[in-house]
């Protein structure tokens, strides 16, 4: 059935009916199929693109023909994410879906460490379990090529306007987006959602308040109180650990260069390097947990205790593995025989001496706010 979405065509992903022409879009862009060509044959793209170029187009149309609904299209997203969750990791686990109903629709709110993976990683958990997939926040500064656009769009996805100019453009962005998450979950369609704006780089994982207050701007405008509204949203705070990150090393680099020069400047394709280097690169083993809805008094009062409160669900939910207790100096709480110590350490040796000390920190911190969390209560 398609949605009346009016108020937010501009932001929401593309219904079933809108799929068989977004394919064709995304298959007779130029700029798509260069960059497929790049990242499949790397330097040697330049003179090979000439000749793979149309035998890519016919490859394409004929592979992508069949794509008529958007379960079309993730039913092949998931096959080619099984295929690469094989080769760059340990494997995935799961918990705490058991206490979810898959009937209900949620609001996943989830620390974030990678661009693309940490959506795909719940969702890929959601499908197994028998759970619909959710809709994925996305902000517009990842959508700088019309190809990406139709891509994302076309996978669930829905646009955070972060560069949205001046006070009333971004209040006008901000109250589509509140009133977009609240008509998905009343159509019975999970929503994720970053705890705030770009990746922990440093290993915090911290909840912005202000998240919640744009959360809570549909509610305002239906003058429900704070509590009574965030409650019927079922926040459910979601933890992602992964044993390594593919990004550790640029993370590091660009932390250090904060640290010593007190700036950093992205580069042009830094971003779109960064899903790539996420999706290929090895993870370990990636454990996801889904906690508890927020519906505790005491911590719907206010964004801010809200905001504590999936904060202390994520640091509960940790998977704790040899790499963050070697960062820490907690040798003794590691099994030796793990393999993946010697891994962590090789992994260390070939970072420059000078960043070690920004990459262990980046590994420690899941740990030692775990261990913060669990004596405060």
């Amino acid at each position: 059935m398609t949605e009346v979405t009016d108020n937010f065509d501009d932001i929401r992903p593309y219904n079933d009916a809108e799929v068989p022409a977004a394919v064709q879009r995304i298959i007779a862009d130029p700029e798509f199929i260069r960059a497929v060509i790049r990242f499949r044959f790397g330097s040697a793209s330049s003179w090979l693109s000439a000749v793979a170029a149309p035998l890519l187009t016919w490859y394409l149309r004929r592979k992508w023909s069949g794509f008529q609904t958007v379960e079309s299209v993730q039913r092949y997203v998931s096959r080619y994410l099984d295929n690469t969750l094989k080769r760059t990791t340990q494997g995935v686990t799961c918990s705490g879906l058991a206490a979810l109903n898959p009937n209900q629709a949620y609001l996943f709110v989830s620390n974030h460490r990678d661009i693309a993976m940490d959506p795909a990683l719940v969702n890929w958990c959601l499908h197994q379990h028998g759970f619909t997939t959710a809709r994925i926040a996305i902000g517009d500064n990842l959508l700088k090529k019309t190809c990406v656009t139709e891509l994302m769009k076309l996978n669930k996805s829905f646009i955070v306007k972060r560069s949205a100019k001046g006070p009333r453009e971004m209040l006008k962005a901000l109250g589509q987006l509140s009133g977009y998450i609240r008509h998905s979950l009343d159509t019975n369609n999970h929503i994720w959602i970053a705890q705030k704006e770009g990746r922990a780089k440093d290993g915090n994982d911290l909840t912005d308040p202000a998240i919640l207050k744009m959360f809570y701007i549909a509610g305002k405008q239906q003058q429900l109180a704070f509590p009574d509204y965030m409650a019927s949203l079922q926040i459910v705070p979601v933890c992602l650990s992964y044993e390594f990150d593919p990004c550790d090393l640029a993370k590091a680099q660009e932390l250090y260069q904060r640290q010593t020069e007190g700036n950093y400047q992205k580069a042009e394709f830094e971003d779109i390097q960064s899903i790539v280097q996420g999706i290929v690169g090895e993870k370990g083993r990636v454990h996801v947990h889904f906690g508890a809805v927020i519906q505790n008094a005491e911590d719907l009062a206010s964004p801010e205790t809200m905001a504590a409160a999936i904060d202390r669900e994520i640091y509960q939910g940790y998977q704790l593995y040899p790499a963050n207790y070697l960062a820490a100096n907690q040798t003794d709480a590691v099994d030796a025989n793990d393999s993946t110590v010697e891994q962590f350490k090789r992994r260390l040796a070939a970072v420059p001496e000078q960043i070690r000390p920004v990459l262990c920190q980046m590994y420690a911190n899941p740990l030692l706010n775990a261990a913060r969390s669990k004596e405060q209560h």
